[in-house]
């Protein structure tokens, strides 16, 4: 087994600029007060709350989220996007950030900050694509279409990252304090639980979505563990963008020190040797107990081997 998804440079806190975590709580709440106070200028610009709201949702709403034809979709194809940061009821955007929250802590914890963004966007664009495919092609949800609500939310994205932190350690232990902790896997199979006895239902579509993500976690963590990253492309981009308008950042490591001899380890330190069988002893002990119950020894070692690609 790959050692290269449980690299971490430090645990993420919630002042780094770096925090994807808290960079993808931003967005939701930012676009969420933006929604509202768009609303609440049609409001105070309307006799009507019921026309205010008309053409709320046909002037600003309804070019955020993804609608449930395909006809409506040639026409704000962007959707598929912005509806997976798009929140528009005050308790819609607590229920997805506590989630958020509370799974994308643990993701961070076990595998780092890195897939963060990319796991988000595929879980919510599977979400947006299974949410049209079952709209459209569902006899029994399809011959409401037309009165069906369009897709919202970032719960496929979120589905997505609760399922690939299970998948990396369903034995992670939450309020340790009852009976020394409840599985992640317990709570994540109630979360996709929820789901899967809503399909037949009016919303059955956004069921499906949310099982998309779900299964865009897993698949994620799978291939990640087989040495393939399939979001190591956005991250490339992100770097090539950045470079390009902050030039500086490409000679920032030309530095005197580059010159000198380096080193890993302190000068005359002592370190076992990377052998296989206490890397699988390490990893094993993450997918029982997670990556917090690591000695400093045992992350340290654990940083060498990921180096020396073992």
């Amino acid at each position: 087994m790959s050692v290269r998804e449980y690299n971490r440079s430090k645990k993420p806190l919630l002042g780094e600029s770096d925090n994807a975590l808290v960079m993808l709580v931003a967005i939701n709440a930012i676009v969420f007060v933006l929604l509202n106070f768009l609303k609440i200028v049609y409001f105070l610009s309307y006799d009507s709350n019921a026309t205010a709201e008309t053409f709320f949702n046909r002037q600003i709403l309804d070019w955020f989220i993804l609608p449930a034809s395909f006809d409506k979709l040639v026409t704000r194809p962007w959707t598929i996007l912005t509806c997976m940061i798009s929140n528009y009821s005050i308790w819609g955007l607590i229920s997805t950030l506590l989630w958020l929250w509370g799974f994308g802590y643990i993701l961070q914890d076990l595998a780092g900050n890195k897939i963060m963004f990319p796991l988000y966007i595929y879980g919510g664009v599977a979400g947006s694509v299974f949410f049209l495919l079952g709209m459209n092609f569902i006899p029994a949800l399809h011959q409401n279409i037309d009165l069906a609500p369009a897709f919202m939310g970032s719960g496929a994205a979120v589905m997505a990252i609760a399922v690939a932190a299970t998948t990396i350690a369903p034995d992670y232990r939450i309020f340790p304090l009852i009976n020394g902790g409840i599985p992640l896997w317990v709570l994540t199979l109630i979360f996709v639980a929820i789901d899967y006895a809503t399909i037949a239902s009016a919303s059955g579509g956004y069921a499906l979505a949310h099982l998309a993500g779900g299964f865009i976690g897993f698949v994620y963590i799978r291939q990640l563990r087989k040495g393939i990253d399939i979001g190591a492309w956005m991250h490339q981009l992100v770097t090539w963008f950045d470079n390009l308008f902050n030039p500086e950042k490409k000679q920032a490591g030309t530095s005197r020190d580059r010159l000198f001899y380096k080193s890993i380890g302190k000068p005359y330190q002592k370190t076992p040797n990377v052998t296989q069988q206490r890397l699988d002893d390490i990893l094993d002990k993450i997918n029982q107990q997670g990556y917090h119950m690591l000695t400093d020894e045992e992350k340290e070692f654990l940083k060498r081997a990921s180096k020396e690609e073992l």
